[in-house]
């Protein structure tokens, strides 16, 4: 490929899924399977099906700008699933003050409709994933995610895989490569992109 300088991959996440991030355990530290980098932010939850209220958990990562966020001594769940606060990019690590009575996992709820892939010039070469249950649109923009010139669009049914044949020289994104999209398209997508 010409003009690759490091390519990096994000993902693409909407609905809900209370292990998205790590699986049941009891573990004090939480082994992470999926933790970001996300393109659009996340609502970080923990959920477990007993009284954890008694253990606090401090959850470090970056938020929705990518900058350093870490949420310290949030109260466990007590037979149910909570919100950590702040919206989340990525999770570094969710350590629990004590020893976890119960299996404890963490997801995420209400992702963000769009997002940004690469803040700075960059080019996207490729991506792939699954549509979700409906038709819609992904929008790849430059410069915003709501008011950015669409440099590539993709029409997508219900269940369809999404892997479109991207050139070489991937897209280039001058002003920065944001994501949007309408319908309920999009279950999962990781894009590659320079980085």
């Amino acid at each position: 490929m010409a003009n690759v300088t490091s390519v990096k991959s994000k993902q693409f996440l909407t609905g809900t899924d209370t292990d998205a991030i790590s699986a049941s355990g009891t573990a004090t530290t939480l082994v992470l399977l999926n933790s970001g980098p996300w393109i659009n932010a996340q609502t970080v939850t923990l959920t477990s099906s007993a009284n954890n209220s008694g253990i606090t958990f401090d959850v470090v990562g970056k938020d929705a700008t990518g900058a350093a966020q870490t949420k310290s001594s949030v109260t466990g769940p007590n037979t149910t699933t909570i919100s950590v606060a702040g919206t989340w990019s990525e999770i570094t690590s969710i350590t629990a003050s004590g020893s976890i009575t119960t299996d404890i996992s963490a997801g995420i709820k209400d992702g963000a409709t769009t997002g940004t892939i690469f803040a700075g010039r960059t080019r996207v070469r490729g991506m792939q994933g699954v549509a979700g249950g409906g038709a819609g649109h992904l929008f790849f923009k430059n410069s915003s995610a709501t008011t950015g010139a669409n440099k590539l669009t993709i029409d997508v049914d219900s269940g369809e895989v999404i892997n479109p044949i991207i050139p070489d020289n991937g897209i280039l994104f001058a002003d920065g490569a944001y994501f949007a999209y309408d319908g309920t398209v999009v279950a999962g997508l990781s894009v590659q992109y320079d980085g």
